[in-house]
């Protein structure tokens, strides 16, 4: 995924009312610019660390820029976008990256579907193998060189794996898809120091037949691309 046009670089004040943060320009001006993450964002905006945003050109947003990147004083990058993560997969699918995930010839979005009125992420078919759900989670919590998923306690994603438990056991393949968008993280771990609760489900879902799979992104400024599989440790 490229990014057109360009990204620009600014320097990071605070983030705060989760969708908002200041920034100083590279001209020097203060400003305003939207944060598409509902996450704690943690080891990812801290003050003074670079970001790098995008520029909308419709004239209707209140704030036309969107935090899209985040540069570590460690030189990390880090894609703090969420919305990225499902973009990211479809392409790496549709350019046949992920392996576990070929011979498919129909892709859907957001298709409603379980007990729990839930929509998957994206739904795979082609009427020869069974259909594959696949949730799609964005990883960049990075703790003594380890990743972790969730970085904040998150019921949304509880419910999601027990959609995703029915889901195996109903015959179908289910996919707890794992974007890794964080360039220090080698591994992912649940966080069960931060939500047990997810990582109990987890086990669970494992025991279901639910598949994990992580890949991690090639993240540059101009461009992030998923094409490497890492380790998912249990």
């Amino acid at each position: 995924m490229k990014f057109k046009p360009t990204l620009n670089k600014a320097r990071l004040i605070k983030r705060y009312k989760r969708f908002l943060a200041d920034v100083i320009l590279e001209d020097g001006t203060e400003t305003t610019i939207h944060v598409s993450n509902t996450g704690a964002m943690s080891g990812c905006a801290e003050p003074d660390d670079a970001v790098w945003y995008s520029t909308s050109d419709n004239p209707k947003r209140k704030y036309p820029f969107s935090w899209e990147l985040t540069e570590t004083v460690e030189n990390h990058l880090i894609c703090v976008n969420t919305i990225r993560a499902n973009q990211l997969v479809e392409e790496a699918i549709n350019n046949s990256v992920v392996d576990e995930l070929t011979g498919y010839a129909n892709m859907q979005r957001e298709v409603k579907y379980g007990s729990e009125n839930s929509k998957i992420d994206i739904l795979l078919t082609n009427g020869k193998k069974p259909d594959a759900y696949i949730e799609v989670k964005s990883v960049t919590l990075l703790e003594n060189n380890q990743g972790y998923f969730p970085d904040t306690v998150t019921t949304r994603g509880q419910k999601h794996l027990r959609e995703l438990i029915d889901v195996a056991t109903s015959g179908k393949r289910a996919v707890l898809f794992f974007a890794v968008l964080h360039s220090g993280i080698q591994s992912v771990k649940p966080a069960s120091h931060i939500d047990p609760a997810y990582a109990q489900l987890i086990e669970l879902a494992i025991r279901a037949g639910v598949e994990i799979l992580a890949y991690k992104a090639n993240l540059q400024s101009a461009e992030i691309v998923i094409n490497n599989r890492i380790k998912f440790w249990n």
